[in-house]
C-alpha cells in the first residue's frame, strides 16, 4: 500500500492528499493516454538529500508528452522545483516521486479536442521495489507469453499510462506462476526488458544489454553503464536471446524503483551460481556510493535539498 504523505503537487497548488481528485470522465482514465515520471530521493551520508538525475527524469517527462501530443502547462525548471517543493512540505528525504500529466475531462471519444492537460506530483516513502531480500539474493524470472511493443505499435520511448497494460497482464502473469517478475521478449523473440525494468546479462566479463529498439531508454540502465565502464568492464549493446540468458554468469535488472536487483534464476534455469554474482556486486556497491553521495564524481547526478 502506498503510505499517505501530507501534500500532493496539483496543477501548480499544493493540495491534501485525499483531496487530490479527478472527475470519473477523465479522459485519460478512459483511453490511456498521459505520461509518468518514476523518480527516487536518497539520503546523503552528508545528512542531506538529493534526488537521483531529477533534469534526465524531468526532461523524459517532457518528451513523453511531445511523442503523445501533449503540451504540459509548465516548464521543465517549474516542474522541477515543484517535486523538490513536494519532497519539502511532505517532510521526505528518502523515497518515490511519481509525477503524472494526463488529459482531464471534456471531450469523450479517442479524440481529446481541446480538453486540459493536468499535471500532480505526488511523492512516499518506498523502500526496494522487488524486496529488501531480492538486491542480495536476486529473484526468480519467468518468459512472458506477451511480446513487448512492436515500435510502431506503440510508442516504446515514451512512458505512456497505456504502454503499461502489457506490463501489468506480464507481471500478473509471472506472480501467478510462483516468480518475481516477467521478462519480456520482443516481436522477433530477442530479450527486450522486464515489466518495469531493463535488463542485463553478464559472460566471460563482459556486460551485455538490450539496444534500444523497444525498450525505453532506461536512466539507471544508463548510469549503470557509465558506471561499468568506468570499473573497467566492456559494456556491449546487442541482442541476445533467452538461451543466451540461460548461459549467463550472471545477470540483473535496472530501473529507479528496482535499482540494480541480480537475477537468480529464469524460466527454472540457475543464472550462474544462483546468487548476486561479483560484477553486479560491484555495480551495486558503485551505485549506491553516487545515491549517498559519495563519489563526488557524479555530484552533476544528484539535485540536492534539505528538509
Amino acid at each position: 500500500m502506498v503510505q499517505k504523505a501530507d501534500k500532493i503537487w496539483f496543477d501548480g497548488k499544493l493540495v491534501p492528499w485525499d483531496e487530490a481528485q479527478v472527475h470519473v470522465l477523465t479522459h485519460t482514465l478512459h483511453y490511456g493516454v498521459g505520461v509518468f515520471e518514476g523518480i527516487r530521493c536518497y539520503a546523503c551520508t552528508d545528512g542531506g538529500s538529493a534526488v537521483f538525475r531529477l533534469r534526465e527524469h524531468v526532461e523524459r517527462l517532457f518528451l513523453s508528452a511531445k511523442i503523445n501530443e501533449m503540451v504540459i502547462p509548465f516548464s521543465q525548471d517549474e516542474i522541477s522545483a515543484a517535486i523538490i517543493e513536494t519532497l519539502k512540505v511532505n517532510k521526505l528525504a528518502e523515497g518515490y516521486i511519481r509525477p503524472l500529466c494526463f488529459i482531464g475531462a471534456g471531450a469523450m471519444g479517442v479524440f481529446p479536442g481541446n480538453n486540459p492537460i493536468q499535471t500532480i506530483i505526488a511523492t512516499w516513502p518506498w523502500g526496494a521495489y522487488l524486496g529488501a531480500e531480492a538486491l542480495e539474493k536476486g529473484i526468480r524470472v519467468k518468459t512472458s507469453t506477451f511480446t513487448r511493443h512492436h515500435v510502431n505499435v506503440m510508442m516504446t520511448k515514451a512512458k505512456t499510462c497505456g504502454n503499461y497494460v502489457n506490463s501489468v497482464l506480464a507481471k500478473r502473469e509471472a506472480l501467478a506462476d510462483g516468480y518475481n517478475e516477467a521478462l519480456m521478449l520482443d516481436a522477433e523473440g530477442y530479450v527486450s526488458e522486464a515489466t518495469g525494468e531493463n535488463i542485463f546479462m553478464v559472460r566471460n566479463g563482459v556486460i551485455k544489454t538490450s539496444p534500444l529498439g523497444s525498450i525505453l531508454s532506461g536512466i539507471t540502465r544508463e548510469s549503470i553503464m557509465i558506471l561499468a565502464e568506468d570499473l573497467g568492464y566492456t559494456v556491449v549493446e546487442d541482442r541476445f536471446t533467452r538461451d543466451d540468458l540461460y548461459c549467463a554468469d550472471e545477470a540483473f535488472f535496472t530501473g529507479t524503483a528496482a535499482e540494480v536487483t541480480p537475477i537468480r534464476e529464469v524460466d527454472r534455469r540457475t543464472i550462474g551460481q544462483g546468487s548476486r554474482g561479483p560484477v553486479t556486486t560491484a555495480l551495486q556497491e558503485a551505485y549506491f556510493k553516487v545515491l549517498r553521495g559519495e563519489n563526488p564524481k557524479y555530484g552533476q547526478w544528484l539535485a540536492r535539498f534539505a528538509i
